[in-house]
């Protein structure tokens, strides 16, 4: 999907039909610019993204017990916490455990998955969010002023974030900053948000 000419990252983003959030960003980078990209480096580097894209507002911090969102540093109320990274398979997955932005009865539910998978035409990256049930939909039966509150902001916030860290990296490891194509894919079946 990607060539010297622009640069196309895949999108979706679903509300599910058990109300839980799917969204995926991806992108196909030349083998010759992603072949020493880990799933722990891609990681690592979405984190210290994270941190300046958003001027320090959220701060990724990362403790033994696990990785936390957290709004200006603030540790009592993290925006949403993950237990430790965890392999699966070639992808590395943090599972989400908390956190204000979640809601309460289904904090052990969703997860963030991490992907660089080495294909024909290049090296698919990959940040896939599912399973996610955010306090803003409030319930398993969203309203529909609820589902909009989450696609104007967090939806919103969350494909911003992404599909700019992509767009990003690819510069950075190419050295090129090529136009960005944003293109929709449908991976699972739901509602779009």
């Amino acid at each position: 999907m990607g060539n010297r000419r622009h640069q196309q990252i895949a999108c979706q983003q679903v509300l599910l039909e058990d109300s839980s959030i799917f969204s995926v960003q991806w992108s196909l980078f030349p083998a010759e610019i992603a072949c020493d990209l880990t799933p722990v480096i891609l990681l690592e580097r979405y984190l210290g993204y994270l941190r300046s894209a958003t001027w320090s507002v959220i701060r990724p911090a990362i403790a033994e017990s696990g990785i936390e969102f957290r709004l200006l540093g603030y540790q009592k109320a993290p925006l949403i916490s993950f237990l430790p990274a965890v392999r699966e398979g070639d992808d590395l997955v943090i599972r989400i455990c908390g956190g204000l932005l979640v809601q309460r009865r289904q904090c052990h539910r969703g997860q963030v998955r991490f992907g660089v998978e080495t294909m024909a035409g290049g090296v698919k990256v990959s940040l896939q969010l599912s399973d996610y049930c955010p306090l803003l939909l409030g319930s398993s039966r969203p309203s529909l002023l609820r589902r909009w509150l989450y696609r104007l902001t967090q939806a919103a916030i969350h494909r911003l974030v992404t599909i700019r860290f992509l767009a990003q990296l690819y510069h950075d490891l190419s050295g090129l900053k090529v136009p960005v194509q944003v293109v929709a894919v449908q991976e699972r079946q739901g509602r779009p948000v």
